[in-house]
């Protein structure tokens, strides 16, 4: 009876030690198989319109701990030769030497060095990390907010978030020169992932 009433006592004990751990971060891929994510460009047009864009081939993996927003990690690589304006000559001179010079650097990448959070509201942070474009590395903040998190319909489990930053176009050793109101791009990133 005294054994059985330890061990009572010891499964109790560990319960609520185990109840007690913080919760892990998890691990997610971008969805871009299901064409849930995009990474999109802004630039004024001689500071008459705004000229939009986007990457089309892009992937990456997020780390994300709701209770812990501060220790989440992103890294993404992009592979420039898909910039898509909705205009094939626009976007062949987007390729060139000119802007992105794609065939020196196919590839741009972002990988987050820290994580700062609003004091207020856990879901909205400033994700600071390293941008390389057209074979310049600069550190960028992202404006980031939580869209949401929680089971698919198909058994998994996803997180997503949206953010946006600006750049200044020669930060990134991109030589022409559209005028004064072009000098900086827009981008806005909408990334959802699949807990892995």
């Amino acid at each position: 009876m005294l054994n059985l009433r330890k061990s009572l006592v010891t499964l109790a004990v560990s319960s609520i030690g185990i109840m007690s751990l913080p919760a892990l971060a998890a691990d997610y891929v971008v969805d871009t198989k299901g064409a849930h994510a995009s990474i999109n460009f802004a630039v004024k047009h001689l500071g008459y319109s705004v000229l939009t864009g986007r990457f089309d081939t892009f992937s990456g993996d997020f780390s994300y701990d709701p209770a812990k927003p501060e220790a989440s990690s992103i890294s993404i690589s992009i592979d420039t030769n898909s910039v898509n304006s909705n205009h094939a000559e626009r976007d062949k001179h987007l390729r060139s030497p000119d802007f992105l010079n794609v065939e020196k650097f196919p590839k741009a990448t972002f990988v987050s060095k820290k994580v700062v959070v609003d004091a207020d509201n856990k879901e909205s942070f400033d994700l600071v990390g390293d941008l390389t474009l057209n074979g310049v590395t600069k550190s960028v903040t992202i404006d980031v907010e939580k869209v949401g998190e929680g089971k698919d319909p198909w058994g998994g489990y996803r997180a997503g978030f949206s953010g946006s930053t600006e750049i200044t176009m020669k930060d990134f050793n991109i030589k022409m020169d559209l005028g004064p109101a072009s000098q900086t791009v827009k981008l806005e990133l909408h990334v959802e992932g699949v807990k892995k």
